[in-house]
């Protein structure tokens, strides 16, 4: 299935987010009168509700209190998961759901920012037979909605069994002794998941979404908001037909309403050489359980994630969560079981934390065993809020939470959703990515913008090879209004500490380059 198919809606007006299309935004909203849409949050679930609705041809506005992807957005595994997790726990309907949502990234929205990921897990003598037989039963059940969603094997191959010199070569940093083989499954892995969202952001705006970043909301009702831009630290009230709370964690301070439980996962930032280079996931079962399982995630700048606990975060919800001490233990524990060279906590040069914004249910006392189901929620106010959930899903998140707001808040008359056919901006058919006129590491993070990143001037380069075009496209096109934005999310550079220090002097060159002030 092409990326760019043929009689796809395509955005009318310019996808560019800049510090200026704010400004001017940001002044028009105050005299727009009743818009019909009001979305609050820029996560991916807030972006992926902007695009539903402004390419219904709704008057859409999203706020955004920090940066685009500021919150848990940007704190995921960077994996677009097919569901294997719910099919254990017998979800059948949010792992086809995941499946199928997979299946539409990976196929047609966004090809560029995917690609497959082999997840190798080692089998050791004794019992490899049995944890061979258990882990290919599981991989199998996965491949077979797969194939049930129309996932072709050109995209994501079938599973099967690795002798123990594929093995070796897959993951070459695991441990000799007792090695019998691996089984490998595949899933799908996003080059970032910030990209992600900027991408949809900057979709949904050319379809005429007003994408406000440092927009905070002081109070909201169903027919409204009050706003503070905090830039200028003016304020303005704004009406609406439909007010969606789309805030993740942070739901319960826009609506009372909404109860949930969050829990954090954490992952490590370690030298990708320490794993042996590995482009593939290594995969280790969790000591003592059947459907957990700790894993290796290929990242950018020559680095590799570990990842992902799950664990209660309590009631104090900060706006960068911290890995708990007893996690990084965890971690480096249950990899190191598998290790011909144990990481120690010297090896791990950055680390991060995600909320995971979980409905409550009172049959679960674990955080891991809640659903990741989604649920629109109407308050006594009016306001909707769209919870729950995971990434993977936010384009059925979307649909569903505007789906809900035709119905209750909007009326008749107004389109179904568009967005299964609408390619995120830059999407190219993933065989002719290779034919793009601009440097392979542009081509993997832009697709068919690469050509215009690659012509931007030059300038002075940040930390880890990473560009001044790529700098200056975060200002021009993407909406980064700080050295923070940049820094930390168009480009990841801020996960290392040593790498933010030697990266900002470049972030400050590109805003002079764009003729734009950094906040």
């Amino acid at each position: 299935m092409s990326a760019v198919t043929p009689g796809a809606p395509r955005p009318p007006r310019s996808t560019a987010l800049d510090a200026r299309r704010r400004a001017r935004e940001l002044d028009a909203l105050a005299d727009a009168g009743e818009i019909d849409v009001l979305v609050i949050g820029g996560g991916i679930t807030g972006a992926g509700i902007a695009l539903d609705a402004a390419s219904r041809g709704l008057r859409t506005v999203l706020v955004e209190r920090d940066d685009l992807a500021s919150g848990t957005s940007r704190w995921s595994s960077k994996l677009v998961h097919g569901g294997l997790r719910y099919l254990a726990s017998g979800q059948f309907g949010i792992a086809r759901e995941s499946a199928a949502e997979r299946h539409l990234l990976m196929t047609r929205l966004a090809p560029h920012l995917s690609r497959s990921m082999a997840q190798v897990v080692p089998l050791y003598a004794p019992g490899h037979m049995t944890r061979g037989a258990y882990v290919g039963l599981g991989y199998g059940l996965g491949d077979g909605l797969r194939r049930l969603v129309g996932t072709p094997d050109a995209v994501l191959h079938s599973p099967g069994p690795l002798g123990r010199d594929e093995t070796l070569r897959l993951v070459p940093a695991v441990r000799r002794e007792g090695l019998r083989g691996g089984m490998r499954g595949w899933d799908g892995q996003l080059i970032d998941d910030v990209r992600l969202v900027v991408a949809v952001a900057r979709t949904a705006a050319g379809f005429g979404a007003s994408v406000l970043t440092r927009v905070e909301v002081m109070s909201a009702t169903g027919d409204g908001a009050w706003l503070r831009d905090r830039v200028t630290g003016s304020e303005l009230a704004v009406r609406a037909r439909c007010v969606i709370n789309a805030t993740g964690v942070w739901a319960g301070r826009i609506d009372p309403d909404v109860h949930l439980r969050p829990s954090r996962g954490t992952h490590l930032v370690v030298e990708a050489s320490r794993l042996g280079g590995s482009d593939a996931s290594l995969t280790v079962p969790v000591p003592g359980s059947s459907s957990r399982f700790v894993f290796t995630v290929p990242a950018p700048h020559g680095r590799a994630y570990i990842g992902i606990t799950d664990v209660p975060a309590g009631t104090e919800l900060p706006p960068v969560p911290t890995p708990g001490d007893d996690e990084v233990t965890l971690l480096l524990d249950v990899m190191n079981t598998v290790l011909e060279e144990p990481l120690t906590r010297d090896d791990v040069i950055g680390a991060f934390a995600g909320l995971r914004p979980l409905l409550t249910d009172p049959r679960h006392d674990e955080t891991s065993d809640l659903s990741r189901r989604h649920a629109i929620i109407e308050s006594s106010t009016g306001v909707l809020s769209v919870v729950g959930g995971k990434l993977t899903t936010y384009r059925r998140m979307a649909q569903d939470g505007v789906d809900a707001a035709v119905r209750s808040r909007l009326g008749s008359g107004v389109a179904s959703s568009r967005t299964r056919s609408i390619p995120l901006v830059g999407a190219w058919p993933r065989e002719r990515l290779a034919s793009l006129d601009a440097p392979p590491r542009l081509v993997r993070r832009y697709g068919a913008e690469a050509p215009f990143v690659a012509r931007l001037a030059g300038g002075p380069t940040a930390a880890r090879g990473v560009t001044a075009q790529e700098l200056e496209w975060g200002v021009r096109a993407e909406g980064a209004l700080s050295i923070d934005d940049l820094v930390d999310r168009r480009t990841r550079l801020g996960l290392v500490t040593a790498d933010r220090d030697e990266s900002t002097d470049a972030a400050a060159a590109a805003f002079e380059r764009a003729g734009v002030e950094p906040l």
